[in-house]
């Protein structure tokens, strides 16, 4: 191969492992919206749901979804796969590729195909796909997990520092877990959250459980059903969870509540309200120190207008104010004579719809 050829190859494959995304929005516009810290922010437009954004040690964050189909912005989707999106600043992003494939990366990958055989064979269609994934830096490591809708879920280890295969996984031992994640704790043990609520204590290199599943919810009802999260601050543990808000499933809009407690076992006090549309959102921290929770599309009609969210009735199907793609929404935590208060500061987002069961 002549040199020529090799530098037209090596230009070839950083276009694919690193590529800009198509914005339908101005970069400097969407930084300013960003920098303003006051309103939800529309970022760019891949399909994705359950976005789940970290700061990485090289200084990039990293945002990881469930994204499915097949093809975005030109690219072939792997379903079975983890994808990932880099940003310096949270307003432009690039794709970055695959860090996990189910098919290549899980030790047990036969038994999810042998699953979702099974599964198509009862009537279930298309390809084995990949939910939910996050993505843990702990002990100099990388932590995946995921569920899938094979059934099953992994949590698997990278070797050093990278993001990258190959992974050591759990297997079948990680058992049928719902919207997984991870919650260190201050003394550094760290914790499986999931199934909205439960956690179990994770041994010292996250290879096994250190003891029994312990059932979490608030104090005066169920949390949710799905995209359970747990968040210290100061002294106080914040369980975050999902639910509609008619306590139907695909009912009203998509939202994040939340419970505190002094013991991360709890008892947690009553269900309180974190934001409307948020639902599976994922807050976390910007290198500012700021708190934004990750927000996307999830409904069954048409992107509401904010006007419309504050006057449609939405209780008899699934509406939301986000569009496809990527929204960023600033949120506050702060403590408030001696109590956690959690709110979206976008008022479009802050305040729960008419149509809300529980009353706050």
């Amino acid at each position: 191969m002549c040199k020529y050829s090799v530098i037209i190859l090596m230009v070839f494959l950083n276009f694919v492992e690193t590529r800009a995304q198509v914005y339908s929005r101005d970069i400097d516009d969407i930084r300013k919206e960003i920098e303003a810290y006051d309103k939800a922010v529309h970022v760019f437009d891949d399909w994705m749901r359950d976005p789940y954004i970290t700061l990485a040690p090289d200084g990039f964050y990293y945002l990881t979804m469930t994204q499915h189909g097949d093809t975005i912005d030109g690219r072939a989707v792997i379903n079975a796969g983890a994808p990932y999106y880099k940003s310096k600043d949270m307003a432009k992003w690039e794709f970055a590729g695959y860090f996990y494939d189910i098919k290549k990366d899980a030790t047990n990958a036969e038994k999810y195909i042998e699953k979702w055989e099974a599964r198509k064979a009862q009537g279930q269609q298309g390809p084995l796909k990949l939910w939910a994934p996050e993505i843990h830096f702990i002990n100099e490591k990388w932590h995946v997990l995921h569920t899938s809708n094979a059934g099953l879920g992994n949590l698997a280890s990278s070797e050093g520092e990278k993001l990258e295969p190959p992974y050591q996984g759990w297997g079948e031992s990680f058992g049928r877990q719902h919207d997984p994640t991870i919650f260190q704790d201050d003394d550094g043990t760290c914790w499986l959250v999931s199934r909205c609520a439960q956690i179990q204590k994770l041994n010292q290199d996250l290879t096994a459980f250190d003891g029994q599943p312990i059932k979490l919810n608030p104090s005066d009802r169920k949390m949710g059903h799905e995209g359970a999260y747990i968040v210290k601050f100061e002294d106080k543990y914040i369980l975050f969870g999902t639910a509609w808000s008619r306590d139907t499933l695909r009912h009203g809009t998509y939202n994040l509540y939340y419970a505190v407690a002094d013991k991360l076992e709890g008892p947690y006090g009553r269900r309180q309200f974190a934001g409307r549309f948020l639902g599976h959102g994922t807050p976390f921290q910007d290198k500012e120190g700021r708190w934004w929770c990750t927000a996307f599309y999830n409904a069954n009609k048409p992107t509401m207008t904010r006007e419309e969210a504050k006057t449609l009735d939405v209780r008899h199907t699934a509406y939301t104010l986000n569009k496809q793609g990527l929204t960023l929404v600033p949120i506050e935590i702060q403590m408030i004579d001696g109590k956690v208060k959690v709110w979206a500061k976008d008022p479009d987002y802050r305040y729960p719809g008419a149509e809300e069961v529980q009353k706050f």
